[in-house]
């Protein structure tokens, strides 16, 4: 009996001493934390891309993790992904989180999400030259679309029957892995309009000859974005949504965005108004 006794006490003080350590090392992920690892598309301005004249990748939403880094005293990682593998390299590890124009709307219980930072709306452009005018003259035209994008997900959403009639009066829907190579064929005309977020368009669009193409008053739908952390990473989200309230109130936020007023993020942003 005695013996009976003292093994059920060994037991119950090493099952003790386990939960503490386990404790502990989940107090280190946090306390001890480096570094933030951001997964992001690099051809994805204003939010995300390569400065070709510095060699870095600059952005509305990687100035946004670099100042909560600075704050928190971790460095960013910033690192390049597939857009269509972003769930793998989350799921992975290999990144802490999505930042990077990242649309909540849809996919709500997919990640952990911080609060929405920018309204944003998915719209087409279109040549001006091209006598497309409306959604309805899209009709029998090639669109492209960037895969596993929030305007491709508009379009085939079945919740939406106006833009799926919409998607079906295409002629083709083209999808392309980002939204460079889908202007280069815009300016070809290997395609006839580009469905897109509507600050990428800004931005594409300033970018080539002014007046040249335009983006169509009709949009094609309207959502707000977020970061997206692993589902159920709580701990994380909350440190990080944390720092950027913090910006937020004395300001800092807002005077980010204005470095992108170009492409309308000043009247885009949901936050420090």
């Amino acid at each position: 009996m005695k013996k009976i006794v003292a093994v059920l006490m060994i037991m119950t003080m090493t099952l003790g001493l386990m939960a503490c350590g386990n404790k502990a090392a989940d107090s280190a992920d946090t306390s001890d934390r480096k570094t933030l690892t951001v997964g992001f598309d690099a051809e994805f301005p204003p939010y995300g891309f390569l400065d070709e004249s510095t060699g870095e990748y600059v952005g509305f939403d990687l100035d946004l993790a670099a100042e909560v880094c600075k704050r928190k005293g971790w460095e960013l990682v910033k690192q390049p992904i597939d857009w269509d593998a972003k769930d793998m390299e989350l799921d992975s590890g290999a990144i802490d989180c999505i930042w990077n124009g990242f649309t909540i709307n849809g996919r709500e219980d997919q990640y952990t999400w911080s609060v929405p930072y920018v309204d944003n709306s998915q719209v087409f452009v279109v040549s001006a030259e091209s006598g497309i005018k409306t959604k309805a003259d899209l009709a029998g035209k090639v669109v492209g679309v960037q895969k596993d994008s929030s305007a491709l997900a508009a379009l085939e959403d079945e919740e939406t029957p106006e833009n799926i009639e919409l998607k079906d009066s295409f002629a083709e829907l083209v999808q392309y892995a980002d939204y460079n190579t889908g202007f280069m064929d815009l300016e070809a005309g290997a395609i006839d309009c580009l469905a897109l977020d509507i600050g990428v368009a800004a931005f594409q669009i300033s970018e080539r000859e002014d007046g040249a193409y335009v983006i169509l008053d009709d949009k094609l739908s309207v959502e707000q974005y977020g970061i997206g952390f692993k589902l159920g990473n709580e701990e994380l989200k909350n440190e990080v949504e944390k720092t950027l309230l913090e910006m937020v109130d004395d300001g800092t936020f807002l005077k980010i965005a204005q470095n992108y007023s170009d492409f309308g993020l000043t009247d885009s942003v949901c936050l420090g108004k």
